[in-house]
């Protein structure tokens, strides 16, 4: 089957192509801007890109388009789908319908640690044998690539709530079929697509609908919003960070770890990564891989091994003594979080944060009034003003002193 991909280069739909070239589709695609690495990853699968939206891309016919969630009503290539009846369908949908409905589906959903919590989830599975497929919104580093189809029908997806296509206004993640499901966190975030708080806990309540009976969902019980979706009707299993799992830092800054279940130590996790945020990720990781069967001790020992996604405090240099540390981070718990871990790993040691608020939920200032305070672990700030930006930085920055 010849699949033809609007917009390509964003890493889920990269990841996409990346999964039906590995089930044997001729794959080929297009986006506004063809760039690395997302590019230089395809073209050395073999699948050819097209910049830009010229109609003539879709000749001759692919047996299936598969649209992006950035394509609008107005894209030329949209248009011409439309007026010619090409058969078209949204990333998730393909999915689910080739991968997914097939699957043991292991999805991580919240607003925070999905990329990085999901990277955990499909190691551990890879540790102890599994060999699981999955789709992540990063380069998992201990496989080197963000796809990958599994050898057994166990299969990791970042579950992501944004919306899934001009034509299906419904997060991408009620197409995921889950049988296990991790909840990271809720809150507000992707205010160009949803009104409130509470517009993103219905999405996260389809979402819950979706498991079956016999299927799990892990998350924190010290998450009021969470507490609410759950609230709203579970008919599945469930255990928690809090009633069944807990956690002792051994370090401060959260390398270090005594894992609990129902209050009994299990065993210590020491590992690379950094902040109580990634331990509370890693505790519900492990409840996860317990539930497809992997004792607590493998899952312990395969977390020594873990290495964080790219741009999830990634040390991009060391000069010096000098460290320059890159983080995808863009919320202001995130930014907090994330600080507050490095603070607790370099005591007094001089911190210099540079940021750049360029999120379209930052651009529409719904964060202006928490961002400066998310920063007060740093000595030190830098700020870029980004293009477009609705609010003052600099009024705010000057507020905050």
């Amino acid at each position: 089957m010849h699949i033809h991909i609007l917009g390509i280069c964003g890493t889920f739909m990269g990841g996409i192509a990346a999964i039906a070239k590995s089930l044997g589709h001729k794959v080929t695609g297009s986006d506004q801007n063809v760039y690395p690495p997302m590019s230089t990853q395809l073209e050395e699968l073999g699948i050819e890109l097209t910049q830009g939206y010229d109609v003539s891309q879709l000749e001759p016919k692919p047996d299936m388009v598969v649209v992006g969630n950035a394509m609008s009503r107005g894209n030329p290539c949209v248009e011409y789908v439309l007026d010619k009846g090409l058969p078209y369908t949204s990333g998730p949908e393909w999915l689910k319908h080739n991968l997914l409905q097939n699957s043991w589906v292991l999805a991580v959903a919240g607003t925070h640690g999905k990329t990085t919590t999901a990277s955990m989830l499909a190691w551990v599975l890879e540790y102890a044998g599994l060999k699981p497929g999955f789709l992540i919104g990063g380069i998992v580093q201990n496989f080197g690539v963000s796809a990958k189809v599994g050898e057994t029908p166990f299969f990791v997806i970042e579950a992501d709530e944004y919306d899934t296509a001009f034509f299906d206004k419904r997060s991408k993640f009620v197409h995921y079929l889950p049988r296990t499901l991790i909840l990271n966190n809720l809150e507000f975030d992707h205010a160009d697509i949803f009104e409130d708080l509470n517009a993103i806990k219905k999405q996260f309540h389809h979402l819950i609908r979706t498991l079956p009976q016999s299927g799990k969902v892990i998350w924190p019980k010290q998450d009021v919003a969470l507490n609410d979706v759950i609230a709203q009707g579970l008919w599945s299993e469930s255990e928690t960070l809090g009633d069944d799992w807990s956690y002792e830092l051994i370090k401060a800054d959260g390398s270090e770890f005594n894992v609990l279940l129902n209050n009994e130590k299990q065993g210590t996790v020491c590992w690379q990564a950094i902040g109580e945020h990634n331990v509370k990720n890693a505790i519900m990781t492990i409840a996860a891989a317990r539930h497809v069967g992997i004792a607590v001790d493998h899952s312990i020992d395969a977390l020594g091994e873990f290495i964080s996604p790219k741009r999830r405090m990634e040390l991009k240099a060391d000069i010096n003594n000098i460290k320059v540390y890159d983080d995808f981070a863009h919320h202001p718990t995130a930014i907090k979080t994330t600080l507050a871990g490095l603070r607790a790993k370099v005591g007094d040691e001089k911190i210099i944060a540079i940021l750049e608020p360029r999120s379209n939920t930052m651009k529409m200032g719904v964060h202006q009034y928490t961002l400066l305070d998310s920063l007060r672990d740093a000595d030190d700030v830098l700020l870029f003003e980004p293009e477009n930006l609705n609010w003052s930085l600099k009024e705010q920055a000057d507020k905050a002193g």
